[in-house]
C-alpha cells in the first residue's frame, strides 16, 4: 500500500470538512424550511454544486477537475458574502420599518441582531475557503 504524504492527507481533510459543512448546510436549510421564495433556493444550489466539485477533486484530482473546483468554490465563497449582505439588508429594512424614527446609525445594531441570522450564510464562505485551501499549490496544478 502506498503511503500518502502529510500534504495529501491535509488536502483530503480540508475537502472532507468542506463537504461535511455543505451537507450540514443542506440539512439545516431543509430543517428550517429555507425554501419559501426563489432566492432561498440559492444556498441549496451552491451547496450541491460545491459538493459535486469536491467529489470530482476528491476522486479524480486532475488539472481540469481542480480548476473547475476552484472556480465553483470561488462562486460558493461569493454566494456566502452575498448571503450575509442579503440577511443584513433585510434585517435593516425591517428595523427601519418598525422604527421609522431611527437613523441609519441607530438601526445598524438592531439589524445585526435581527431575525435573519447574519453569519449563517458565512458557512458557505467557510466551506469554499477550505476547499480552495485544499487546492492551493496542488501538484497537479503546478504542472500546468
Amino acid at each position: 500500500m502506498e503511503e500518502k504524504s502529510i500534504e495529501h492527507q491535509l488536502r483530503r481533510f480540508l475537502l472532507g470538512v468542506a463537504a461535511f459543512i455543505l451537507i450540514g448546510t443542506i440539512a439545516e436549510l431543509l430543517l428550517i424550511e429555507h425554501y419559501e421564495e426563489g432566492l432561498q433556493w440559492l444556498p441549496f444550489v451552491f451547496s450541491a454544486i460545491g459538493l459535486v466539485s469536491i467529489g470530482g477533486a476528491w476522486y479524480y484530482p486532475t488539472t481540469n477537475t481542480l480548476k473547475a473546483m476552484r472556480v465553483i468554490m470561488g462562486l460558493v465563497v461569493l454566494s456566502g458574502v452575498v448571503g450575509i449582505y442579503i440577511h443584513f439588508s433585510r434585517n435593516l429594512a425591517f428595523t427601519r420599518e418598525i422604527n421609522p424614527s431611527f437613523s441609519l446609525a441607530e438601526a445598524i445594531l438592531p439589524a445585526l441582531k435581527g431575525s435573519y441570522p447574519l453569519l449563517a450564510p458565512g458557512v458557505l464562505f467557510l466551506a469554499g475557503i477550505l476547499a480552495l485551501a485544499a487546492a492551493h499549490r496542488h501538484p497537479k496544478l503546478e504542472k500546468s
